[in-house]
């Protein structure tokens, strides 16, 4: 009987055994996790006491007059020599910042010796020297993210299953008082940087995290004295010399929306937000059928007030006939129209536009990098190797867009026969006016698109010049509000290239000035046709000669300093760059006056083909070499343009007459068509954009290839994005205006 009892509780014993087993796991793991968050509770309350000891300074006058005495570290001589903030708060008293300033100064000195983390936070988020100084690093900017962390706790889950030897203080102590994120810009005078001569380089860029008390007025000065008591470790090794230059705190000012650009794009948003509402009320009222029975169905009242408002205002004929211009769905069609190329069109210029507008946006993004690169060395050596030439040689692809214009400026002038009889007909009076009549069109077509961007890049340049971490060389808001009036006559590639608005728009200026030389020639072709050739002679090796004789006189070489050096003689001169607009010109002029026919077989076309492609890559990779002296190096820029031109020419005349070969087949294409109407937006914006985004980073950039391709490709999206916008609202409605006018104005004449 006992035995059967004991068998019976055998299942009771084993349950008996799990839960035994089952508490110490489970007792196990609660001690782990109490002795875990003890652990955390002891760093935090040893730092939160730590903490609200350091808070009770700034509220108790009292002891801001008394301090405690300061905490000796073994540390405090390398700090001081090595991190500039300690330095400051070292150099700091109070006759040169307010009291409430040195107060606080004073209390993250302390911290800093007595290693509180709030304090440690603030010495880690500011500047120190990090290599590579050698190669153009002078951003020692610190971290800003951290600075900011200095204020509010991080926000972060850590799992408290783990173990940490970290103090938990870095994460939740906050700084007993403000503290804010700013750079600090001194000049220095080393010859142990490598000197490139392109603007700011020597410009180091020191961040710092400061109580707020302290205005910047106020650490500019202390930042004196600390460069003046030759505490700068680097002057000592590096033979920096530092001379501090000015401070920013990274705030917009309030001045930045009294601009005039301001108010002026303001305006012009809600213009043509107005002008584009209109159009489609105007598009909805011509679809309607008009009915006196039926009451207006489908619009709230508020809406229908609107509604009925515009409705009412475009009952003028006048608008009525001008507001469709600005059709936002009619627009957006033709941007993305896309059909086949018709015999009387050049396709081939589509796919030249396209192509040559990204490749030059391609370059753009290498040269606004070069201003937020700490290995500015690095890049420039990639900008000299010969797989990269196909970059830094993009400049050149200006000429490409230069040759189109002549060529179709010619092209469409002279195959006009009703304005070539009306020259014919017409005296010097109404001749001159015909010409305004031609000049105003150009203007419309290229101007509110232009000047919009111009206004934009003065606004944008003064927010970045407020809040951007890197000193900006090229103060385009100061340029802008100055001189203004040169890109509203299109003449400022006549002035020093330093001292231009937007000084990408110089070939904009040469354009416009083409336009007028140009007409002013194909007017005297229509009566005195010898004495225009002699001129067109004369003007193509008078360019040649001007061009030899300022690259001899300025010592002209290829290197990139001396090409930013002589950019006004050379680069942005229109005597100089004239030279591929004309011979665009003599081309049309060869084609229409001429009827040039070359009676060539197709092996040979083929390889004239070829060979204008050859050329084309050829005179892109000429400047491999470019320890050149002046005369080969004038001579190579010369020639190298000339012969670039010619094989674009052949192109064009070739598409022109129906010709071409595999490559320019796809050139062809009609994809090319959507990208080359908006071509010139992406001309217009694509520097605006990518110095934008640039600026706005809180960290240098490292040039590095494949990071590069990467960034390109992000930039060409948004660029892309940016000129769909700007090109439906400030390009097209003007383009179709001009058109209309010049509908009207045939319809009258007829």
């Amino acid at each position: 009987m006992e035995i059967r009892r004991t068998s019976r509780s055998r299942p009771y014993l084993w349950a008996v055994t799990l839960l035994m087993l089952l508490g110490l796991w489970l007792g196990s793991v609660l001690a782990k996790g109490a002795t875990n968050q003890t652990w955390q509770q002891q760093h935090q309350q040893h730092y939160q006491s730590q903490s609200n000891e350091s808070q009770l300074l700034p509220e108790e006058p009292a002891l801001m007059e008394v301090a405690p005495p300061m905490v000796s570290s073994p540390h405090e001589t390398h700090l001081t020599r090595t991190s500039m903030i300690f330095g400051l708060t070292k150099v700091a008293n109070e006759s040169r910042v307010n009291h409430k300033c040195h107060a606080q100064l004073r209390q993250v000195q302390r911290g800093i010796l007595a290693k509180q983390p709030w304090a440690m936070k603030v010495l880690d988020a500011s500047g120190t020297k990090p290599s590579g100084f050698v190669y153009g690093q002078n951003y020692w900017l610190g971290s800003r993210e951290a600075c900011r962390g200095v204020q509010r706790p991080v926000e972060i889950t850590l799992s408290k299953n783990f173990d940490r030897v970290m103090h938990y203080g870095i994460i939740t102590q906050q700084a007993p008082f403000d503290m804010d994120y700013r750079v600090i810009y001194l000049r220095h005078s080393s010859p142990w940087q490598v000197e490139i001569k392109l603007m700011s380089e020597q410009i180091i860029h020191i961040g710092l995290c400061l109580p707020s008390a302290c205005n910047s007025e106020e650490v500019k000065g202390l930042a004196q004295d600390y460069v003046a008591a030759d505490m700068f470790p680097e002057n000592e090794i590096y033979d920096i010399r530092p001379e501090v230059v000015y401070m920013k705190d990274l705030q917009l000012k309030d001045v930045f929306f009294e601009r005039a650009s301001f108010r002026l794009l303001v305006a012009c948003v809600l213009a043509t937000g107005a002008l584009m509402l209109c159009a489609q009320q105007l598009t909805a009222a011509k679809k309607l059928t008009p009915s006196s029975d039926e009451p207006d169905p489908g619009l709230a009242p508020a809406e229908s007030e609107l509604w009925r408002g515009l409705h009412s205002l475009l009952q003028l004929e006048k608008l009525q006939k001008f507001i469709p211009c600005w059709d936002v769905p009619g627009n957006w069609a033709k941007i993305f129209a896309v059909r086949e190329n018709s015999p009387s069109e050049i396709p081939l210029m589509n796919g030249l536009r396209s192509v040559c507008a990204i490749w030059i946006m391609v370059f753009h993004v290498v040269w606004f990098m070069y201003f937020t690169v700490h290995n500015k060395t690095v890049l420039i050596s990639y900008a000299e190797q010969a797989f990269f030439q196909y970059v830094s040689s993009a400049p050149l692809l200006v000429d490409v867009f230069f040759t189109i214009s002549g060529f179709l400026q010619t092209y469409n002038f002279l195959r006009n026969s009703q304005q070539l009889e009306a020259v014919r007909q017409n005296g010097f009076g109404q001749n001159l006016k015909l010409f305004g009549k031609l000049l105003f069109h150009r203007y419309l077509r290229l101007g509110p698109l232009y000047l919009v961007v111009m206004a934009t890049v003065d606004l944008v340049y003064a927010y970045i010049g407020d809040v951007s971490v890197y000193h900006i060389n090229e103060r385009f808001d100061e340029m802008c509000s100055q001189h203004w009036w040169r890109n509203l006559l299109f003449i400022q590639n006549l002035f020093d290239h330093r001292d231009m608005c937007a000084n990408w728009s110089w070939s904009l200026a040469c354009e416009m000035q083409f336009f007028i030389l140009a007409n002013a020639f194909l007017f005297l072709y229509v009566r005195y046709p010898k004495v225009v050739k002699a001129m067109v002679v004369s003007t193509l090796v008078a360019t040649i000669a001007w061009s030899y004789g300022i690259g001899l006189s300025i010592k002209f070489q290829l290197s990139f300093d001396s090409a930013f050096a002589t950019g006004t003689e050379i680069y942005t001169s229109p005597f100089v760059r004239v030279l591929p607009y004309i011979l665009g010109a003599v081309t049309a002029w060869l084609l229409l006056e001429k009827s040039l026919q070359l009676e060539l077989s197709e092996l040979r076309e083929r390889q004239c083909w070829h060979l204008a492609l050859v050329v084309f890559f050829a005179c892109i990779y000429s400047t491999v070499k470019r320890d050149l002296g002046p005369l080969m190096a004038i001579t190579l820029f010369v020639m190298g343009r000339l012969f670039f031109s010619l094989s674009v020419c052949w192109m064009v005349a070739g598409s022109c007459q129906g010709r071409g070969v595999w490559w320019s087949r796809l050139l062809e294409a009609k994809g090319f068509q959507h990208v080359s109407r908006l071509s010139y937006a992406i001309y217009l914006l694509n520097p605006l954009v990518i110095a934008l985004f640039y600026s706005l980073t809180n960290a240098s950039t490292h040039a590095d290839p494949f990071m590069l391709c990467v960034v390109t490709c992000g930039f060409a999206v948004i660029v892309y994005l940016a000129s769909i916008l700007f090109s439906l609202a400030f390009e097209l409605p003007f383009s179709n205006l001009s058109s209309l006018l010049n509908r009207r104005s045939k319809q009258k004449s007829a």
